[in-house]
């Protein structure tokens, strides 16, 4: 699942949160492209524009403001490509599918 404030308000004890991050020129050059590819050619200072005011009204608002959850897995995807992005998210759910593997939770109705 992926929004704003999945991690923090919508899925709050969700096993593993990943937060997304990336500067606001690189989510602007990728927006830029994305609209070029719809036949859309708008300015990159415009996108750029629109970029910083939603992350400035969205880190603002009074409820679920943009910001990780406290537990949130940070990935930096600068310079990533959607494929360079998923084989990161993989990583991290490797890493817990070991971890769980390693030290399974007690199962219910247990008597240890």
């Amino acid at each position: 699942m992926a929004g704003r404030d999945i991690g923090t308000v919508v899925l709050p004890d969700a096993d593993l949160k990943i937060y997304l991050e990336a500067t606001s020129e690189e989510r602007a050059r990728r927006r830029a492209a994305e609209e070029r590819a719809r036949g859309q050619d708008r300015p990159f200072a415009e996108v750029l524009a629109d970029i910083a005011r939603r992350d400035d009204i969205d880190s603002h608002r009074a409820l679920s403001p943009l910001r990780p959850a406290d537990d949130a897995v940070i990935v930096d995807t600068e310079g990533l490509d959607i494929d360079g992005v998923l084989a990161a998210i993989d990583r991290l759910l490797a890493r817990d599918a070991r971890r769980a593997t390693a030290c399974p939770e007690r199962s219910e109705g247990s008597d240890e």
